[in-house]
């Protein structure tokens, strides 16, 4: 069982990015997929969860309005939809499987391997 992360790049202030994040398979014991974001020499921080089966999602403060994250359940792929980069967006993006959205990166048990975003001013 894997999650594979991808879609991060390199960008100018202002642009949009889509990251999506693949499971191998469906975790039906971890209903909630989140994303996470760790900048160089920083605590890793959420940035998003999303609950499979009912749509719930909760955003971070700091993306609200410019993020947005759907799901294709078909394909077991959550997609992390940013615009209007900014450069303190700049990070290693993770997706991580847990059992609650909450903010607690110590709450999910699964991760992926990471993306880097890299906003320039």
């Amino acid at each position: 069982v894997q999650l594979q992360a991808s879609g991060g790049g390199l960008v100018q202030a202002g642009a949009s990015l889509r990251l999506s994040c693949a499971a191998s398979a469906r975790f039906s014991n971890w209903p909630v997929m989140a994303w996470f974001r760790q900048a160089p020499g920083q605590e890793r921080e959420f940035v998003v969860g999303i609950r499979w089966s009912r749509g719930y999602t909760l955003y971070a403060d700091s993306v609200k309005g410019r993020f947005t994250i759907s799901r294709d359940d078909a394909k077991n792929t959550v997609y992390l939809e940013m615009n209007s980069l900014k450069p303190e967006d700049t990070a290693v993006y993770y997706c991580a499987v847990g059992p609650n959205v909450v903010r607690d990166d110590s709450k999910y048990h699964l991760w992926g391997q990471g993306t880097l975003v890299t906003v320039s001013s």
